[in-house]
C-alpha cells in the first residue's frame, strides 16, 4: 500500500527536476480532493471556510507554523471567514510531491479546527 501523503514530510527541493505532469498531479490530488489544479497544473489552491475572522486568523497562524516545520511555504490570503492557500514549488516552477504533502497536512489541520 502506498504511503499516505499526510504521513510524509516535505523534502528539500533544490531544483533541476521536472515538475509533476498534469496526470501525476491529478493522481496525487486524490489524497487532497478539495484542492483544485490551477494555471495548467502548475499550482494547487483551496479556500477554507471558518465561522469568523478569529478562526481564519488562527488557522493561518497554525498553517504558518506547519510551513516552517516542513520548510515548505504556501501563499496564503485570508479575511472574515476564509483562508485561501496556494501551493507550488517555485524552484521548479510547478508542482512537486511536497505541495500535495502540505495540502494533505493543511486539510488535517483544518479538520481538527472544526
Amino acid at each position: 500500500m502506498a504511503e499516505m501523503l499526510v504521513e510524509k514530510s516535505c523534502t528539500p527541493c533544490r531544483g533541476g527536476i521536472p515538475p509533476l505532469t498534469s496526470d501525476e498531479a491529478e493522481a496525487l490530488r486524490a489524497q487532497a480532493p478539495e484542492w483544485a489544479l490551477r494555471d495548467e497544473a502548475t499550482r494547487i489552491e483551496r479556500t477554507y471556510r471558518f465561522r469568523n475572522f478569529r478562526e481564519a486568523a488562527a488557522f493561518v497562524q497554525q498553517a504558518a507554523e506547519l510551513a516552517e516545520s516542513e520548510a515548505h511555504h504556501p501563499d496564503i490570503s485570508f479575511g472574515w471567514g476564509y483562508a485561501t492557500v496556494s501551493l507550488r514549488t517555485k524552484k521548479i516552477k510547478g508542482l512537486h510531491e511536497n505541495d500535495f504533502i502540505m495540502a494533505a497536512k493543511l486539510d488535517r489541520l483544518a479538520a481538527a479546527a472544526v
